[in-house]
């Protein structure tokens, strides 16, 4: 119309675009390049095509005592919380000293079966890191961003990893599953939030169970795209290794989680900039665990502020059936199951203060102490929805600073 400037709405429409473009070329460049340093077909044969890929660094070099000089860190060896080297990639975490399995030495098939509504910038540093490390197989159920036409060409390019969107097509066939209609599990019917991630999750990982199965799967783990493979103790920083040295008559291993300890309210890459980590119980001294625990809860009524039980990693075998999304279970006999002493689970929970409201987002629930105990298991995520809900975003930050920010204590 006349008389009307279209100047400004003109300059923002070629910003979203400059935005936009910018956007998908990362997506795209982080693809190709996790496309072509994981090709099947393609050996590395030593350790120095390693270090090119992570960053030209000597940091592939075996070390003698990785454990204790890389999760010592700022409370000792027997510490609550253990110092992990940032990477010099911009991705990921690595460690000093630790060269990390080839492709040609993976001798077990070992997959990873995870819900996500991430987006590439999470997912592809998560999938390459396991990837290094020793899983061979993704089974990604996708819902929201991950769900996308641009996140699932990306992935499925990706050797090893299946794609699986929550179509009417899957709920119609995990309705007729069998632990659809078992008690442990109808409980968590007919509730939003958490309570419906949870049931998610469990089909899922039945759903994964067949995969796997049809593929010669040797060992399963169910993860959630904030959270990362720890073989601490194994050699060269390897899940193979590690539970290739599993007892043949062993079932089940667990890796006990280690929780995110930020020391800033301002990260945008947990996986590259959290450092520190508040270590599970069953990996620290009683002394030492009941010296620091006030310092470590601060008023919290959990030691961590979300899970504490860890995750654990399963034969494929005949009647294995999930047990909730942390473990496995099976219908013909108890697993012999075991615990493992070093290696662990890095949980990087509400690590970003972003964390905070895009749980709100996702749920719909009234922010009342009556209500959130039908949208939320754990009190934390509770005490979170609804700070979340009613404060100011000041009001957020110091909330948040409070419990997730960690002052650095000595021993």
């Amino acid at each position: 119309m006349p008389g009307i400037s279209h100047g400004p709405r003109l300059s923002q429409q070629l910003s979203s675009q400059r935005i936009l473009f910018v956007t998908t070329a990362l997506t795209l460049c982080l693809a190709l390049f996790a496309f072509m340093t994981q090709w099947t077909d393609r050996d590395l044969d030593d350790s120095a095509q390693l270090g090119e890929i992570a960053g030209g660094d000597a940091r592939f070099s075996r070390a003698k005592d990785p454990v204790n000089s890389h999760l010592g860190g700022r409370f000792g060896t027997s510490s609550v919380c253990g110092k992990v080297q940032a990477s010099h990639n911009g991705m990921l975490p690595n460690h000093i000293g630790w060269q990390h399995v080839t492709q040609k030495e993976q001798s077990s098939k070992i997959a990873i079966t995870s819900s996500t509504s991430a987006g590439l910038e999470q997912i592809l540093p998560w999938l390459y890191y396991h990837r290094v490390v020793g899983v061979t197989h993704f089974f990604l159920f996708v819902e929201g961003q991950a769900a996308s036409l641009n996140s699932t060409s990306t992935l499925e390019a990706i050797p090893g990893v299946k794609i699986i969107h929550h179509t009417e097509e899957l709920q119609n066939q995990q309705a007729k599953s069998r632990i659809w209609n078992e008690t442990w599990l109808s409980g968590f019917f007919w509730k939003p939030c958490n309570y419906e991630l949870f049931v998610k999750q469990s089909l899922n990982m039945e759903t994964a169970i067949v995969f796997a199965r049809e593929i010669g799967i040797d060992w399963i783990i169910h993860l959630d795209t904030d959270e990362l493979l720890h073989p601490a103790g194994a050699p060269e920083y390897s899940v193979q290794r590690l539970l290739h040295s599993i007892a043949a008559d062993v079932d089940m291993v667990v890796f006990p989680n280690y929780e995110s300890a930020i020391e800033r309210d301002d990260l945008e890459d947990p996986f590259r900039e959290v450092t520190m980590f508040k270590r599970n119980y069953d990996h620290v001294s009683k002394e030492t665990y009941f010296a620091l625990y006030k310092e470590a809860t601060r008023g919290n009524p959990n030691y961590f502020l979300t899970y504490g039980n860890g995750k654990a990693a399963a034969r494929i075998k005949d009647h294995l059936r999930p047990n909730g999304a942390h473990r496995w279970h099976n219908y013909a006999k108890a697993p012999n199951e075991i615990k493992l002493d070093e290696a662990a689970v890095l949980h990087y929970t509400y690590a970003k203060f972003s964390d905070l409201t895009s749980r709100r987002d996702r749920c719909h629930c009234k922010p009342t102490r009556e209500d959130v105990k039908r949208c939320f298991m754990l009190d934390f995520d509770r005490e979170a929805f609804i700070i979340a809900s009613t404060a100011s975003e000041e009001e957020m930050k110091r909330w948040y600073g409070f419990w997730t920010l960690h002052l650095i204590v000595t021993v």
